[in-house]
């Protein structure tokens, strides 16, 4: 029997930064109109012009410089950093914007090299742009590296997120791995005391074994599997387990419905009723039964899941198993560190025995 999955592939690495666009995007030319507008209401009374005058010339000179600013964003330069380019790239082209926006303003170059007033309307232009354009262009690159270190913290996150997930699948694969060959070796065991002893049941047992085995095999490598299915399984296995000595093993399964799709562990719930049988009704002269329940505190969330067998209960000296060790194991590794194990004995009114008790919150699922 194949025990083990084969691992999961590894993670996709990382893609590769996407160059930039040499475009602006519809956010940074809707920023830049709205800034175009508060400087022409800014210089309009510095130019002596009419607002629409001023504001034109103010959103031609504002887009040539973002064009410029995204052109030279996208550059791969290796002789001079990216920031810099942009900066000097504006101030080569805030005279040249400020020009051609004079020159249409006044409907010629040579309309504008005769009229004084607009030289120095120029002037005072390209002045303003060398000073308005960098200071704008430094605080988008800054909000620039805060949105990049957000995102690549984000990144960060999301690829300690898929490693830790993938740690966890192995770890309960590895786990998984070490409870399926107890279980069927320990189901074979019980089929075997039966043979040897000659008992009438020994063929009707192994029958429904391996009906048993036939459907339970698929759903012990579920990865998606449910409390509903584990359930299944308990029930069955309870059921061959009567089936080997109907006089002195009683059972009920008694979960709350609405608990049946949470994600659950394959094989959890079954390693305790295996322990259960094994340990507690097994080695009692009298038999005895076997409670499955499980309930939801609806104040704290909390899930409990149980297992309680009115065996002999466990000796003084006993120490937990490597079934009970896994299972609290494939718990956390599930559910996280908060998600307990919990053995108590029975009283004697009780029927004295034992009660495994399993507490988690299932909104803590690493699955």
């Amino acid at each position: 029997m194949k025990s083990l999955k084969p691992p999961s592939p590894p993670s996709p690495a990382v893609p590769p930064i996407p160059r930039r666009s040499p475009l602006p995007s519809g956010r940074q030319v809707v920023i830049v109109l709205l800034i175009s507008l508060v400087l022409g209401k800014l210089f309009t009374p510095i130019f002596n012009s009419p607002f629409l005058i001023v504001w034109g010339r103010t959103v031609f000179i504002s887009m040539v410089m973002l064009f410029a600013y995204s052109l030279a964003g996208s550059w791969q330069l290796r002789w001079v950093p990216r920031w810099l380019a942009q900066l000097l790239t504006l101030a080569l082209l805030a005279p040249f914007a400020s020009l051609i926006a004079y020159i249409v303003n006044a409907g010629g170059f040579m309309r504008l090299v005769n009229a004084n007033n607009m030289l120095s309307g120029l002037a005072t232009s390209t002045l303003l742009a060398l000073i308005f354009g960098p200071i704008i262009a430094l605080v988008a690159m800054s909000r620039e590296r805060k949105q990049k270190a957000r995102a690549d913290q984000l990144q960060l996150e999301l690829e300690k997120q898929a490693l830790e997930k993938e740690v966890v699948d192995a770890r309960l694969r590895l786990l998984q791995a070490q409870i399926e060959p107890h279980f069927l070796f320990n189901t074979l065991a019980n089929v075997q005391v039966l043979v040897e002893s000659k008992s009438d049941n020994a063929a009707p047992v192994l029958r429904h074994l391996i009906a048993y085995l036939r459907a339970a095999m698929p759903r012990l490598h579920d990865a998606d599997a449910t409390l509903a299915t584990e359930l299944d399984l308990v029930r069955s296995y309870l059921a061959l387990m009567h089936m080997r000595m109907p006089d002195r093993l009683r059972y009920t399964v008694d979960v709350q419905p609405e608990l049946l799709t949470l994600r659950f562990p394959a094989m959890t719930l079954l390693t305790l009723v295996e322990n259960a049988v094994k340990h507690g009704i097994d080695p009692s002269t009298e038999g005895g039964s076997i409670e499955v329940g499980g309930k939801e505190d609806k104040a704290s969330g909390m899930v409990s899941l149980w297992v309680a067998d009115s065996g002999v209960g466990m000796a003084e000296t006993a120490q937990p198993g490597t079934g009970l060790t896994n299972v609290r194991a494939r718990l956390q590794a599930c559910f996280g560190a908060d998600a307990r194990l919990d053995l108590h004995e029975l009283s004697e009114q009780a029927g004295h025995g034992l009660r495994v008790e399993l507490q988690f919150h299932p909104d803590k699922n690493h699955e």
